[in-house]
């Protein structure tokens, strides 16, 4: 830390002819520092330093530059210029400057007993690339363009303008700062094809009052176009995307039916042989006509001659099997030609032959089923 000069500050004064000093990243800057009035300071100390630091920036002693002490960010690119030190002017030279010189600095100067020192302050600032303007996708019915560039400081403005330089709204931006403390951008807008083809993006340091400008002109081939084969491949894909999943739909149907219906068919778990289902024709329905040997079942065009018994359906057109089931799993085929009315399935004794009897669980009747066009399981 520096400690308080016991010293007397009335024999001179420092003085900088400017307190705000702007310089270059990479360039170099002086920061002014002349004593008032204008006397010799060859013999005197001369000392530049941060506000918020314990150790200098540069120190001028004994004739000489004493630079041992020296912040380790400024070694080998301080300079106490020396031409003119003769007339009171002890002025700092800082070469390579970086986003972290930007601040204030002291020079102190004493003489024996008599000090003096002044602040400068010095604002740094980076003029980047200039912008560099790319097509990078469809949008929306246009082109997205955007605006790159890097190496500002500090956060620049970033304008698209159009062709009569009317300022156009941006879709997005990207600012961030890299590892020097400079800024890179990203920065875009979506143009459409009878709009804005001829633009250009701008890029300003309000500090330095400086631009830079790159322009870039769009023509038609660029802009996406509806053609006629784009249609008829949309309408096609469409297609095919409904066929896909109706084909899928029936398919997850068909094996929905098989787990329902006759569960396990066609697994190779079930036994080989099949239920060999006989009818029983004292039960059929007088409509109905059984062949000889039982296994088949047609319509009559005309109601036979009924012969009353008490096991035959009256009110549903229907015929059940000699044997029937107590247990176990079952399975059996039944051809149905082009019917399109019929019913195939199981019922549970005692079955409802002379009373209205309703194709369902309720009444004990579980069965496939066609009418008209519909399918269905009850």
């Amino acid at each position: 830390m520096f400690h308080v000069h016991p010293l007397d500050s009335a024999s001179f004064k420092v003085d900088g002819s400017q307190k705000i000093v702007t310089g270059i990243v990479g360039q170099e800057i002086i920061l002014p520092c002349h004593l008032i009035p204008r006397m010799n300071a060859m013999n005197m100390e001369v000392k530049w330093f941060r506000p918020q630091s314990d150790t200098i920036v540069h120190l001028y002693h004994n004739r000489t530059d004493q630079l041992k002490n020296q912040l380790p960010e400024y070694k080998g690119r301080t300079e106490l210029l020396k031409d003119s030190i003769t007339d009171g002017s002890v002025p700092l030279k800082i070469v390579n400057i970086t986003v972290s010189d930007e601040g204030k600095y002291h020079c102190f100067v004493q003489d024996g007993i008599s000090y003096g020192e002044t602040l400068i302050e010095l604002k740094v600032a980076g003029l980047g690339s200039g912008p560099l303007i790319s097509m990078e996708d469809y949008q929306d019915g246009g082109i997205r363009m955007v605006c790159r560039s890097a190496g500002w400081f500090p956060e620049p403005e970033v304008l698209w303008k159009g062709p009569t330089g009317q300022h156009l709204s941006s879709v997005s931006e990207t600012k961030f700062s890299t590892e020097n403390g400079l800024f890179k951008m990203e920065n875009s807008i979506v143009i459409q094809e009878h709009s804005n083809k001829n633009l250009s993006c701008l890029i300003r340091n309000n500090l330095l009052n400086q631009e830079k400008e790159s322009a870039i002109y769009v023509s038609d081939p660029f802009f996406p176009r509806l053609n006629p084969w784009m249609v008829a491949l949309a309408v096609l894909l469409i297609g095919l995307l409904i066929l896909l999943v109706l084909t899928l739909y029936l398919f997850k149907l068909k094996m929905w039916r098989n787990d329902v219906i006759c569960p396990g068919l066609g697994k190779t778990e079930l036994p080989v042989e099949k239920v060999n289902v006989v009818l029983n024709p004292d039960t059929a329905h007088p409509r109905l006509i059984v062949s000889e040997d039982k296994k088949s079942v047609k319509w009559a065009l005309t109601q036979q001659m009924p012969t009353k018994k008490p096991e035959q359906f009256e009110t549903r057109f229907c015929v059940l099997g000699k044997e029937g089931f107590t247990s176990g799993r079952h399975c059996w085929e039944v051809h149905v030609g082009n019917g399109i009315f019929w019913a195939v399935g199981v019922a549970k004794e005692p079955v409802k032959k002379q009373e209205v009897l309703n194709m369902n669980p309720d009444d004990g009747i579980w069965a496939v089923q066609r009418w008209w066009v519909l399918k269905f399981v009850t």
